[in-house]
């Protein structure tokens, strides 16, 4: 058997020679697929968290109106649109909100009642759901309204899923938006500001 200069058998040299070159073209193949895959997780990051524009500093609603079927919540003051965001709603969205665990998000008037700085889903404003027709229909099918409902943002630790959550309506009932955007509603929305939620 010829023998390579090294003293090997001359096929075996051979392999060792072929082998550094299919290996080098697959490291090139996994280095750049592991790019492109660090890159597109990098490009979602930012666009599921790049920012818009803000509100103007001190700017204060006294009318949110969500509506369900655009998937929008508008922030507002005498009558003129400050700034609307897209959210999330809760998982059967159609329909007005009838008893407790029904996953549907209330239709009507109501109020920010209160706020936790210290939510599960980063901060959050309670809606005054049920109000009386909700207690009244409720009544009249036998069953308990829910409540806890809230304008809110993402579940603590999964924020930088960012614009991401709109993917799916996956509240229980709840309005979501991102963290920056609640951060921007809960300063521009005071205890007492009025809520319309239409179909």
């Amino acid at each position: 058997m010829p023998l390579s200069r090294c003293g090997e058998p001359a096929a075996r040299a051979a392999l060792h020679e072929r082998l550094p070159d299919k290996w080098q073209g697959d490291t090139v193949k996994r280095l750049f697929l592991l790019v492109a895959l660090a890159a597109t997780f990098v490009g979602g990051l930012a666009y599921g968290n790049w920012g818009l524009a803000s509100l103007p500093a001190g700017a204060s609603a006294d009318t949110v109106v969500i509506e369900k079927a655009a998937r929008r919540l508008v922030l507002m003051r005498q009558g003129q649109v400050l700034k609307s965001y897209r959210v999330s709603l809760g998982g059967q969205p159609i329909g007005p909100k009838e008893r407790e665990g029904d996953e549907r998000t209330p239709e009507g008037p109501y109020v920010i009642d209160s706020r936790n700085p210290n939510s599960a889903f980063h901060l959050s404003l309670h809606i005054s759901y049920p109000n009386a027709a909700d207690s009244a229909r409720a009544a009249k099918l036998g069953v308990a309204p829910g409540g806890a409902i809230t304008i809110h943002g993402i579940r603590n630790g999964l924020g930088w899923l960012g614009r991401f959550q709109r993917l799916r309506d996956w509240t229980r009932g709840c309005v979501a938006v991102t963290n920056p955007e609640i951060e921007e509603i809960w300063r521009a929305v005071p205890d007492g500001t009025q809520v319309e939620i239409v179909p």
